[in-house]
């Protein structure tokens, strides 16, 4: 465990205006073997990655050449990176309350977050790794492994790392999540502008951005108004008046209500390695594809049974033939009709149906031909993965149409949702050894950092001291809504929520809102989106110059 030796006095606020609370111990003691196991930690996880990825590219013969391993290396190591700010910056939320409760100690309390992190990463589904994906350019998810697309995968994570820096050092809990979404609504947007002649569909998603945004603009509101009403829920039905009294001295809370405040950290912090941990297992991924595709453009393992595959790819291919009418393409053509209608997000056609029914058709005879995706050559290997990709996702735009079962029978729906999650399972899988890195990266994160957040959370955002009431509705708010999330596949705040809720239950207290701290944590919301796009956007024309000279010379 490393120690902490920032001064709470050189804090933004700790001085100027902030009430007299009762602060909790937070100074970490150093400790010489928990730095050593921390470090050790650290160098034994690099090398297991490091270890995997040389053992996966052997076993498909797949040899990399120098430049690609230093590149590979820079990127999970800054893909990494990522995780473990977003663990010093976001988690620091969920250990606030049990420390100004006195529910946990300071030491304890950030090595219990972090090991209920890791294990919510190591349990995760992993939906919401590709989620976070559809967001970027299509032609960039095609041709992850060109200059454009390590260009863009360089720079949404620098710029998503830089500004949960800089809103850690002043102290204010800004999102992880929304930095990256910004970070890759920059690069989408640049890539549009540098793709002359390639018109609007070349840049952001934004069909898939406006869900992902209104979701983060709603989390707040929702996390604010939920704590809010739990609150005051409690004062009707809990009557015991301790819960909402602040704790006397450094006494520990009575022990029901200690327990109700460590399983409240305990949740949040399993909801928060679960959903962001993800948001990293997909960067990671795209790095993995485009640097080594012979071993992690498919799933190659036993999950995926290729006859039944077959089989699930020829009936759904007769299924769009049934809707396509006379209208019939060459697979090139097919290929381009896909990528356009995931451009314009316009799928409803009998141009399309027929292209997915030819695009279709070829994945079920590659398959085929090929035994099992184990033996699909390198050379074949980021051809059957795009047409995946184009026939995944423009079949998914199909079926969620309004209109659908006026197109479709059920049958005919169950036919296709069954050849999605067969396409599925053949790309948009999570290795053991990225889970392992990522829960790592994320529970040691957790361990550095925490300081400067949870007293912000903890002393500056209502006027009183936090009381245990207050902690319980908040991180119940947080643990409900983030786990919720998870289960639809949506990626959220966990700062967002928790602080929103944090506020909602001071109002609910009657104690009010220090108005300072709410318009900075405000103003840092409102800001992330523009200023990590213009960083982001900006890294991704240098980046992408850089590798493009590096490539002439």
């Amino acid at each position: 465990m490393a120690s902490n030796s920032f001064s709470t006095e050189a804090l933004p606020g700790a001085a100027s205006g902030a009430p007299s609370l009762d602060r909790p111990a937070l100074d970490v003691p150093p400790n010489p073997i928990g730095r050593l196991l921390f470090i050790l930690t650290i160098i034994g996880g690099l090398g297991f990655a490091g270890y995997s990825i040389a053992s996966e590219t052997a076993q498909v013969g797949e040899t990399l050449a120098l430049a690609t391993i230093i590149l590979l290396g820079v990127a999970l190591i800054i893909a990494l990176g990522f995780e473990f700010v977003n663990g010093f910056h976001d988690t620091a939320n969920a250990v606030a309350t049990v420390i100004y409760t006195n529910s946990m100690t300071a030491p304890v309390a950030v090595v219990w977050s972090g090991f209920f992190n890791f294990l919510g990463v190591m349990l995760s589904s992993g939906a919401v790794a590709y989620s976070i994906v559809t967001l970027l350019p299509v032609e960039l998810i095609l041709n992850i492994g060109s200059a454009a697309g390590f260009a863009m995968i360089f720079a949404l994570l620098i710029a998503a790392v830089l500004w949960n820096l800089a809103t850690w050092f002043v102290g204010l809990p800004n999102s992880s999540s929304h930095a990256l979404i910004g970070s890759i609504l920059g690069v989408g947007l640049a890539n549009q502008i540098l793709s002359a002649g390639a018109g609007a569909t070349s840049g952001v998603n934004w069909g898939k951005a406006q869900e992902v945004l209104t979701g983060l603009a709603l989390a707040p509101l929702i996390g604010f108004g939920t704590a809010l009403l739990l609150l005051l829920i409690m004062k009707r039905v809990l009557r015991n008046p301790k819960l909402y009294t602040k704790p006397e001295g450094n006494a520990p809370p009575p022990r029901g209500i200690r327990a109700l405040l460590i399983f409240t950290c305990t949740a949040v912090s399993f909801a928060h390695g679960g959903n962001d941990g993800q948001k990293g297992m997909g960067l990671i991924m795209l790095i993995l594809i485009g640097c080594a595709p012979t071993a992690y453009a498919l799933n190659r393992g036993p999950d995926v049974n290729a006859p039944a595959f077959v089989q699930q790819a020829t009936t759904a291919a007769s299924v769009f033939a049934g809707h396509a009418g006379s209208a019939a393409v060459p697979l090139g053509t097919a290929r381009e009709i896909l990528a356009s209608a995931l451009k314009t997000k316009s799928a409803n056609d009998p141009v399309v149906f027929a292209a997915i029914d030819t695009v279709s058709r070829q994945i079920a005879s590659t398959v085929s031909g090929y035994g099992s995706l184990a033996n699909v050559p390198s050379a074949a290997t980021s051809r059957l993965r795009s047409d995946l990709y184009l026939v995944l996702d423009t079949s998914k735009l199909v079926t969620k149409g309004k209109n659908v079962h006026a197109t479709f029978s059920d049958p005919e729906l169950k036919t296709i949702a069954d050849f999605q999650k067969g396409m599925e399972a053949s790309t948009r899988f999570i290795p053991l050894w990225v889970k392992i890195a990522v829960a790592v990266a994320l529970g040691l994160g957790t361990m550095v950092g925490w300081k400067r957040i949870v007293i912000t959370v903890g002393e500056k955002i209502g006027k009183s001291h936090l009381t245990y009431g207050m902690g319980a509705s908040a991180e119940l708010t947080a643990a409900t809504m983030i786990l919720a999330a998870d289960a639809f596949a949506l990626p959220v705040s966990t700062t967002h929520i928790l602080s929103s809720g944090v506020a909602g239950a001071s109002v609910a207290s009657g104690a009010g809102l220090q108005m300072r701290t709410i318009l900075n944590m405000a103003l840092a919301w409102l800001l992330t989106l523009p200023a990590v796009m213009a960083l982001a956007g900006g890294l991704y024309w240098v980046g992408l110059s850089v590798i493009r000279a590096m490539g002439a010379a």
